[in-house]
């Protein structure tokens, strides 16, 4: 990409930032010759083409245009994109159970959950080279693949086009709202950047209480199918007006001349070379393989009739560590361009930051995977009660990441904050060990809820933060892909941990609760629809909620532990000034 118009002169001359580390967190550089308020006029020159066409939008768009890619009135915006997102997100989630029970496959709701998030983590690194490479506005492929995973689950037949199809869905909405965050990053000063990120997340304030009762609605009504179909009509269209905004712009900067467009001159092979070894197909193929076959026995081992001493389990666990294995020699010997940034990883606040994020995600996941389940068979809610207690965490941790924002705005650094609001999420989630039990009210488990949401929602505000305040504006989309995989990693690895926990503690109480009742005992253990059947003092569901109770003792306790580890990763971060960081360029939020 080369300037031209009014940037061509100063293209020549300007030298912009090299690899990240903790003090370059700057794009303004001093250059001799240069006039410096000529160089804010003018994109990036050092920098792919995805941040230059980036820059160039917000060197090129009016006030109104920003106050349209955000939110103004009832125009589509950011806002409503990420209300489409939550909104369905809140129907699959409160779905899924009722869509894995109807093939009386309960448990694998947890395994089909692992390969999506190692899937959906570890392709936002690929979808990041792309923005750059490529820009913010092409998400077309992320969007086909909301729909394809849409349709697909809609018209599954059996449970493995579902868990297909979740893959396929975690992939393209995470790479949708990952986009949408690099976009927001991209047009916001350091200082707005937590409120920018926090606004972004009130839409699951709202859909919180109407999502649970749309569920609720589609099963009593067209059924469970309509509740995905119906989003892959709306998404697309949802996304509309951002695109026009981004694309209106880019291009704005092409007539201005401040961007021109180069033919690479490559030959149709030559390109798919230069993108296989770009985007480091191998690499990412090696530990997809890798995560998913080391995590997905812990869910599955209980399902084969020799348990752990099966073939298949042995030859996962095999082979899922040869993968990790090869793909770190791979890396290091062989790969021309690594997916992940090692480099990043140097800097301690990023390497804290990412390590925060993964460890909070196994632990959320570890008491969080079998909840919804607990609250049914164990307190009786409904559907749409289940839905409200579950999402607790989504709107306390959204409220209270707008005050934390505007305390980080008010005093410009934030590394002290996280070490108190890890505090609370500790005291909420070892609290759930005594309070997560049959004998104990529901009032005490909304109140460790409210705990961890508060202590939480802050949390992901302040490790985001760091990890975008330690690098150049060219590296955020890698920083922020970087962390994704981080927790993304962790969600599979606390799913997993919490699959093995149930699966060796909810059937073996049950079997103790109802003795020589096995087919019985199977069906309870692997449908909730079969635990509801029988009313609350029945021998059956006082045999299900005996076995809640102890497999929730053991899942609660490695929940609080993982914990424990945080505070020096916290502790290791540099305590930035944001008030006092230049990160971007143009007219910004």
């Amino acid at each position: 990409m080369k300037f031209f118009g009014r940037g061509k002169a100063l293209a020549t001359e300007v030298a912009v930032g090299g690899p990240s580390d903790s003090d370059n967190t700057t794009e303004k550089h001093d250059t001799p010759g240069v006039d410096a308020d000529a160089l804010e006029r003018i994109p990036s020159q050092n920098v792919q083409d995805g941040v230059k066409k980036v820059e160039a939008v917000t060197l090129t768009w009016t006030r109104n245009q920003l106050i349209l890619a955000y939110g103004w009135q009832e125009l589509h915006s950011i806002f409503l994109v990420f209300f489409v997102i939550s909104m369905q997100q809140q129907i699959q989630f409160n779905l899924s159970y009722y869509v894995t029970s109807s093939f009386a496959l309960l448990p694998l709701t947890g395994t089909t959950s692992i390969v999506a998030a190692i899937v959906g983590g570890v392709i936002k690194l690929p979808t990041a080279k792309f923005v750059d490479l490529i820009g913010r506005a092409d998400f077309s492929h992320v969007l086909t693949l909301c729909r394809v995973s849409l349709i697909m689950m809609a018209s599954c037949r059996n449970v493995e086009t579902y868990a297909a199809a979740q893959v396929f869905y975690w992939v393209g909405f995470n790479g949708m709202a990952y986009v949408l965050d690099v976009f927001m990053a991209d047009t916001s000063s350091l200082k707005n950047r937590a409120l920018v990120f926090s606004f972004a997340t009130t839409p699951y304030i709202v859909t919180t209480f109407i999502g649970p009762r749309a569920a609720q609605s589609f099963l009593e009504t067209s059924g469970w199918p309509w509740g995905f179909g119906t989003f892959a009509i709306i998404t697309p269209v949802i996304t509309l007006p951002i695109l026009f905004v981004l694309y209106s712009n880019q291009r704005k900067a092409f007539r201005e001349g401040l961007l021109v467009k180069e033919e690479s001159g490559r030959t149709f092979w030559q390109n798919a070379n230069f993108f296989f070894w770009e985007f480091d197909v191998v690499g990412l193929l090696l530990v997809s393989a890798g995560f998913v076959l080391f995590l997905l026995p812990f869910s599955l081992a209980t399902y084969q009739s020799k348990g752990w001493a099966s073939g298949m389990i042995i030859a996962m666990l095999v082979i899922g560590i040869l993968c990790l294995i090869a793909f770190v020699l791979y890396e290091k010997f062989l790969s021309k361009r690594s997916f992940i940034p090692f480099y990043l990883l140097k800097t301690p606040s990023v390497i804290g930051a990412c390590l925060l994020a993964m460890f909070l995600f196994v632990s959320f996941y570890i008491w969080d995977s079998t909840f919804y389940n607990y609250l049914q068979a164990v307190h009786n809610l409904s559907i749409t009660n289940t839905g409200y207690v579950v999402n607790i965490y989504s709107i306390g941790s959204c409220f209270w990441g707008v005050i934390i924002a505007v305390i980080i705005r008010t005093l410009g650094r934030f590394k002290w904050l996280p070490i108190s609001m890890l505090c609370l999420e500790i005291l909420g989630v070892g609290l759930m060990i005594h309070f997560r039990q049959p004998d104990q009210g529901i009032g005490y488990v909304i109140m460790c809820q409210i705990f961890i949401a508060f202590g939480g929602g802050s949390l992901i505000i302040c490790e985001e933060m760091a990890v975008m305040a330690a690098a150049p504006h060219e590296n955020v989309a890698s920083m922020l892909a970087l962390i994704g995989l981080f927790s993304s990693v962790g969600q599979a690895i606390g799913q997993a941990i919490s699959a093995a926990i149930y699966t060796n503690t909810f059937p073996s109480a049950l079997d103790r609760a109802l003795p020589g009742n096995a087919t019985l005992n199977a069906e309870l253990y692997g449908s909730l629809t079969a635990q509801l059947l029988y009313p609350i003092g029945s021998p059956e569901r006082t045999a299900v909620i005996y076995a809640y109770g102890q497999a929730q003792w053991y899942l609660t306790i490695a929940a609080t532990v993982v914990l424990v580890p945080c505070f020096i990763f916290i502790g290791v971060w540099k305590d930035f000034k944001v008030k006092e960081l230049r990160q971007v360029k143009g007219r910004v939020a």
